[in-house]
Formats: structure tokens, C-alpha cells, sequence
């Protein structure tokens, strides 16, 4: 089950033409892949876009209506292959996915798709997932579109500039026998607004219709000798086709402004940091008129030097706004301006920070270095004296610091990979630390306290790759860790399938828990829910006996920190051959309380008997040493201070947002810390026994209670 459904907005899917369509930008883009005639879609999930796939996943019944083919691929190089049926048919297709890890992970497809070129519009939306909010290595798409002769789109994130660039982006597609990249950051993908929609199409050519006829051209075929004649074809007849699209197709913008000596490029999806700096500054309004001249490239690959000539021509200097590093527009601009022997200044890296994130902050300062340095008195006087953000006093940022302690990123509340890396730390308490190889994935949030588990990070489903170094003969094993998503992505044959082949001493540990969670809660083939578009509940033990391994153990429910400990020290100190592999499985705790919720609730409402359960702490008898918060790091497992006057520190709590998974009772159990956790079933809708038998407890408390006061000792 996704992180969140779209049932009710792709309705929206189905309007017509001069019909509003209203927003985010993630239904924008599926909407204008309809009416561009789209005849397939495939792709894999991954911030920024996973709500992209959700969208088609909900909108099914409306493709499945119009003959679109719409598939969740296995990973992004699967997803980039699809793309093959637009190779020799007029098929109008598209693949997203994650950037850039996931156009890494598509590369050898994508570099042999640009190779032979396309018959019909080949589109790849990727999710630039750039910046300070990314989970990502900081790389830009724009280097694989150049390596590979890709055109790159860059729209403004606004919902009619998105719409565009898919709609022209397949006619650019078609026009240079090209694939084309379009990249979207994740403002774009949820920006919110409005657009003219138009009717929805049926495919040219349906999938079927290929099937029956089908085509070959030995030109398009990636094999010598018709491979050699590709770069030839790419430079002579391609490139040149696209430029003249793009020119003739406007589909770059130029803004017009009354400050004519200076001017600003900038990529498309820049465009609403810059018009906002721009406010700042006074030299634009809220309704986004600029007294710059601007020069907006929705295509920021190829670039059309006639443009750039006349944008730049009698202008003392252009700024350019170019995210990320290196600096390859920056270069190529100036090539471009050198050749024509234009001698405008072009700034670029000089004002603006070579790399990282370019915020409204860091735009409002490069901006109006920029303004102060070649248009002073255009500026406000207030503004000519200085932009940058007043600096907090050193006072106060110590004292946010000590009001508000740091917090690592971690685990939910009640995830079942908390156990896990309970009983490891269990583990190395006893045997010593191991050398751990972690993957991608909600697991790698091991690596952050309370755990401090894992070495290296390698790629999605490379975590057992990435120990193979260490398949020697020593006193230790090492260790490595994937989950359910990198296993079926990439895992199950680049890391247990080599094992097996390598004849691997090491341990693996395979993390199910029930989807690809990540990403936002999606089925894979190992999911336990019925799928009634997918096949599900394929066990990965199945798969992983299948490749050859003999060794292997399956823990159903990961909460078992003492099993979960015993397991891995059997695993460490076995004498069997060849790689040993574990695979911990428990669902998900956020999409179980997402299943599970809406389900109590509504036989709440209809007067069921329901028991659900909560963990406490007796702050009596616990010695606030704070070993468990030290094995768990629950964000419902916290602190508060007791009247009791003989503890000075303060004692273990657990606040309500407790799902009453049950880790902390077990890590104490199981590192023999303390008694001092309790379980309480909070019963709803009583019955009159359970009422009953409540007095009765109540009542045989408080004698006690009253019993032991009487003989307690009084001091006169």
C-alpha cells in the first residue's frame, strides 16, 4: 500500500479540453502524458517522484480506457529498457525514476536507447533530487545528458510550463530521433496551480498494433558497423534538427525588462528563486514583471547559441543561475560567447557558491552582489548598502543549541528494524564489533545513534557486493544488511547470487518488512497484501534457497530481540559453507497503523470490544541509567524527572505516541537491563465483565495500598 492514495484527485485525470485542472504538479505531469498520446509508461519510485507512480498505480482504469500501458518495473534500468518499443515503432513512451542513482542504475539502457535514436517520442522523467533535503550522493543529471547525447528539460515550476515541456518534449523527441530527459526537483513536483486542459488521446500506434506488424532496422540496432555511424549521426543530422525544434518552437523564454545594460540566464526550474531574490532587491513585483531582462532555458541541454548571442549582444554583463557543479553551462556559454566575439561579462560561479543548494537565501545575496557591482544606482539606497540576511548573535545560537538538543534522523515509532540493530549491538557487547556493509534503504538509518552500525553504502541492493572484499579467511565475518527493496532491485543477484558463485563466508541480513518503505510504502513481489494488479507473495527465503544458498533462517517477527540475537551469533560462528543468510521480516509500522487505523476506529464507532496495547515505564523501580533508550532510540522512549528526592537523575517515559510494538520491554528482556517496563491493554468499549473484573482489581489494589501504608514505619 502507497504512503498516500490519489483515488479522488485522478478523476481530475479525466478533463476536457478548456476544462481547469488544478493541482500538483506530480497529476500535471501525468495529465499532460495523456494527452500527449502517451502509449505506455514504466518506472521505479523514488523521491521526488514516487508520487508520480502512485498517480498511474490509482489511475489505472483511466489508462487501461485509453490503451496505455502503464508498468512498475523491477528497477530503473528495467524501466529504461521499456523505452525499447519506441526504438522502431511510432510509439509515444515514457520512464521515470529517481535521479541520480536511478539514472546510474539505467545508464547501459539509456546510453544504448541515445545511441540508435527513436522512431517515436521517448520521454524519461527523472526526479532531481538535488540539495539540502536529498538522501542522495549531490550529482546533476545534466553530465549523463551530455555524455550521452540526451536533450535535458528544465521547465519553470509552475503547472502550465510543466505541461509544456512534456507535451513538446515528445515533439522534440520525434523531431530529432532523440531521447529527452526531464528533470523535475521536488518544489516542482508538488508545486500547486492551475492549466488549460485539453482531451485526452489514445496512442497513433497501440502496443497491439506493433505486435502484429512488426518492424526492424538494422540502423537503429546498437552493433557495429551501424553503431560507429551513430556519433556521426548524432552530431550532423540530430543535434542540429533540435536546436532548430527549440528555436523555432520557443521553447525557451525571454523576458523582457527596462534595465537593458545588464541581463540573467538562469535554468527553468530556478526561475521562481530568482524572481523572488528579484523582489527582494526591488526589481521586480509580485506579479513577476522584472526590470532585468531574463533569459529562461526550459531546455538547458542542447543550448542554442543564436539565442545566447542575442540575448547578450550590447550587454555589459549576464548573470547566470546554474544550480550544482561543474559548472557546464557557465563553460559552454562562454565558448559560445568567445566564438561570436561578443564581450559581455558572464558571471556564474563567482558570485554564486560553486556548490550546494541555491535557496532564496543564497540567491538574494549572489543576486545582489551582482546588482550592487554593475547597476548600483538602480538600487534602493537601503538595498545598495547591503542584501545579506542579518547574522544571529553567537549568544543566541548557543542557546538554541542548549534548549534544543540535536537530534539524528532515525527510526519511526515502532519500526520493526529497531530489533534488529538492538540485538546486533547485543551481539557486539558479547562478541565484538564485526565489519558491517549497510545498503539503501530505511536500515540505513542504523548508522546514526543510538546504533553507530555500518561501514559503507554502496548502492540500492549493494550492501553484500560491497563486503565481498572481505571474503577471506580470518577469526571474524563480516556482515552486511539490505532490505526487501534492494534485494528484488539489484541484491538478489549482485549480492547473494555472487556470494554463492564467490563461495562467500559472510553473513547476510535481509530486511523485510513487508514493501519498498522508503519510497513510500509500495508492494513488491514479496509483499504479503494481495495486489490486485501485481503478483505479490514471493518469499524471498524461496528465492535466495533458489540461488544456491544452504544456509539460511527466517525470523517472522523481528520484535524478538533475543531470537534475533541468537540468530546472528549462530550465523557468526557456524562451520557450514558458504554465505549465511537471514531474512528478518515484520511489516512495516507505518503502513500497518495506515491499514490498521481507519479499521479500528470504524469498529470503534460501531461499538466493538477492542483491545489495543501501550507500554509504560514504573518510574519506582526504574534507575534512570537509560541502557534501554541506548538499545532502542524509540522517539516515544524518552525522559522526565521523578519526586522521587533519592533519584537525581531522571527516569525512562513513554509519551503517547507509543504504538505498543512491544522493542523496549524485549530489549530489556533480552539485555537483561530492568524490569521497569510494563504492558497496559487499553480496552474500548468495555464490556460489563470487563467492568466488573476492573472493580475487582481496583479494589484488591487499594487494600493493599492501604494495608502496606498502615505498616509502614511512622517517625514521631
Amino acid at each position: 500500500m502507497a504512503e498516500r492514495s490519489f483515488a479522488n484527485e485522478v478523476e481530475d485525470l479525466k478533463l476536457g479540453d478548456g476544462q481547469e485542472f488544478r493541482g500538483e504538479g506530480i497529476l500535471a505531469i501525468t495529465k499532460a502524458l495523456l494527452q500527449s498520446g502517451v502509449g505506455y509508461v514504466a518506472g521505479y519510485q523514488g523521491a521526488p517522484i514516487s508520487h508520480l507512480m502512485d498517480v498511474l498505480a490509482d489511475g489505472q482504469e483511466i489508462l487501461e480506457e485509453l490503451g496505455v500501458h502503464f508498468e512498475t518495473s523491477a528497477s530503473e534500468a528495467a524501466a529504461a529498457a521499456t523505452l525499447a518499443a519506441s526504438v522502431m515503432y511510432p510509439i509515444r513512451g515514457a520512464a521515470t525514476f529517481k535521479s541520480t542513482v536511478g539514472t546510474n542504475v539505467a545508464s547501459d539502457a539509456l546510453a544504448n536507447l541515445a545511441s540508435g535514436g527513436v522512431t517515436g517520442g521517448a520521454l524519461i522523467i527523472v526526479g532531481e533530487d538535488y540539495g539540502e533535503g536529498s538522501s542522495i550522493m549531490q550529482e546533476r543529471s545534466h553530465a549523463f545528458a551530455m555524455k550521452s547525447q540526451i536533450w535535458l528539460l528544465d521547465p519553470k515550476p509552475d503547472l502550465e510550463s510543466i505541461v509544456a515541456a512534456v507535451e513538446t518534449g515528445f515533439e522534440l523527441s520525434e523531431a530529432s530521433n532523440t531521447p529527452v530527459m526531464l528533470e523535475v526537483r521536488i518544489r516542482a513536483c508538488h508545486v500547486r496551480g492551475s492549466f488549460r486542459a485539453k482531451d485526452n488521446r489514445r496512442p497513433a500506434m497501440s502496443l497491439v498494433e506493433a505486435l502484429e506488424s512488426p518492424r526492424r532496422d538494422t540502423g537503429r540496432i546498437v552493433l557495429p558497423p551501424a553503431s560507429y555511424a551513430h556519433e556521426k549521426e548524432k552530431i550532423e543530422k540530430r543535434w542540429p534538427a533540435a536546436v532548430k525544434f527549440i528555436q523555432e518552437r520557443r521553447m525557451n523564454e525571454f523576458v523582457p525588462g527596462d534595465v537593458g545594460e545588464i541581463g540573467i540566464i538562469l535554468q527553468g526550474g530556478m526561475y521562481n528563486g530568482v524572481m523572488r531574490a528579484l523582489q527582494g532587491l526591488g526589481l521586480a513585483d509580485i506579479w513577476g514583471t522584472s526590470r532585468i531582462p531574463l533569459y529562461v532555458l526550459n531546455v538547458t541541454y542542447p543550448l542554442v547559441p543564436d539565442e545566447v548571442v542575442a540575448f547578450c549582444r550590447g550587454k555589459r554583463a549576464v548573470l547566470l543561475v546554474e544550480e550544482g557543479q561543474p559548472d557546464y553551462i557557465e563553460q559552454a556559454l562562454n565558448k559560445i560567447l568567445r566564438q561570436a566575439a561578443v564581450p559581455t561579462v558572464l558571471a556564474g560561479k563567482d558570485p554564486f557558491p560553486m556548490a550546494g543548494e541555491y535557496t532564496a537565501a543564497v540567491m538574494a545575496e549572489a543576486i545582489g552582489t551582482f546588482a550592487r557591482l554593475w547597476i548600483p544606482d538602480v538600487l534602493a539606497p537601503e538595498v545598495r548598502a547591503s542584501n545579506a540576511a542579518p547574522a544571529l548573535d553567537d549568544r543566541h545560537v548557543k542557546g538554541l543549541a542548549e534548549a534544543v538538543p540535536p537530534r539524528p534522523p532515525g527510526f519511526c515509532t515502532g519500526c520493526p528494524e529497531r530489533p534488529i540493530f538492538a540485538a546486533m549491538k547485543l551481539v557486539e557487547r558479547e562478541m565484538g564489533p564485526h565489519h558491517i556493509a549497510a545498503d539503501i534503504g530505511c536500515h540505513l538509518f542504523s548508522i546514526m545513534p543510538p546504533f553507530n552500525i555500518g561501514s559503507t553504502t554502496m548502492g540500492y541492493g549493494l550492501g553484500p557486493a560491497s563486503a565481498s572484499a572481505f571474503n577471506v579467511k580470518a577469526g571474524k565475518r563480516a556482515i552486511s544488511v539490505m532490505g526487501d527493496g534492494g534485494f528484488w532491485h539489484n541484491g538478489l543477484t549482485s549480492g547473494i547470487g555472487n556470494a554463492v558463485f564467490n563461495k562467500s563466508d559472510g553473513v547476510v541480513l535481509i530486511v523485510d518488512n513487508h514493501y519498498t518503505s522508503a519510497t513510500g510504502g509500495q508492494d513488491l513481489l514479496s509483499s504479503r497484501a494481495t495486489n490486485r494488479s501485481r503478483s505479490t507473495r514471493h518469499a524471498i527465503t524461496t528465492a535466495v534457497k533458489g540461488m544456491g544458498v544452504d544456509w539460511v533462517r527466517h525470523i517472522d517477527r523481528t520484535y524478538d530481540v533475543g531470537r534475533v540475537r541468537d540468530t546472528l551469533k549462530e550465523a557468526l560462528t557456524s562451520r557450514d559453507a558458504g554465505p549465511k543468510v537471514i531474512v528478518a521480516s515484520s511489516e512495516c509500522m507505518l503502513n500497518r497503523q495506515r491499514r490498521e487505523r481507519p479499521l479500528f476506529a470504524k469498529a470503534a464507532k460501531a461499538g466493538q470490544r477492542l483491545v489495543r496495547q501501550r507500554f509504560g515505564v514504573d518510574e519506582d523501580v526504574c534507575t534512570g541509567d537509560h541502557a534501554c533508550i541506548r538499545l532502542s532510540g524509540c522517539p516515544s522512549l524518552s525522559v522526565r524527572h521523578t519526586a522521587d528526592p533519592l533519584k537525581d537523575d531522571p527516569v525512562a517515559s513513554i509519551d503517547n505516541s507509543c504504538v505498543g510494538c512491544g522493542n523496549c520491554g524485549e530489549v530489556a528482556e533480552a539485555a537483561v537491563l530492568c524490569p521497569s517496563f510494563y504492558r497496559a491493554d487499553i480496552i474500548v468499549n468495555p464490556t460489563g465483565w470487563d467492568r466488573a473484573v476492573e472493580r475487582l482489581r481496583t479494589a484488591v489494589i487499594g487494600f493493599l495500598q492501604r494495608r502496606r501504608a498502615r505498616r509502614q514505619l511512622r517517625l514521631a
